[in-house]
């Protein structure tokens, strides 16, 4: 094998893998249009897989257009997620296992009583805090926060 063939060899190598990943593309498309109704895709991936090289021909000239379209939308779904997810874990989200240890913190060192912190207890949990009993006998709510 002289250098010319290695050279030849690697140049029908990357068309084979670029044709793989075309395949791959061209179905990744078929199941993410919701347009297409089961049987159409069930078509397009058996014209894909009884002929492959003029099946993805065919369907480029046939659909290329609308195919980049939802790629680009998906890709713009995919960054607007992570966007509100940034944006989430940005603000200092905390769980309210973090705001219970801050309360327990702040009632160990006396800066709340007992009374406050079993209120912003409840609040941190989202939880309706149970009616406290007056002098006179009767049972009044505590609002929660």
């Amino acid at each position: 094998m002289n250098f010319w063939d290695i050279i030849l060899s690697v140049f029908w190598f990357m068309i084979l893998l670029a044709w793989i990943m075309l395949l791959v593309s061209i179905i990744t498309d078929i199941f993410r249009d919701h347009e297409m109704s089961g049987w159409v895709k069930a078509l397009w991936t058996l014209f894909l897989i009884v002929v492959p090289w003029l099946g993805s021909i065919v369907y480029l000239i046939a659909r290329g257009s609308a195919m980049n379209r939802r790629a680009r939308d998906h890709a713009m779904l995919r960054q607007q997620e992570y966007g509100q997810y940034s944006e989430y874990v940005g603000r200092g989200a905390t769980s309210s296992a973090d705001e219970l240890t801050k309360l327990a913190d702040l009632r160990d060192r006396g800066a709340l009583s007992q009374e406050e912190f079993q209120q912003a207890k409840a609040a941190a949990l989202g939880q309706q805090e149970e009616p406290a009993p007056t002098t006179d006998g009767r049972r009044t709510t505590v609002p929660s926060a």
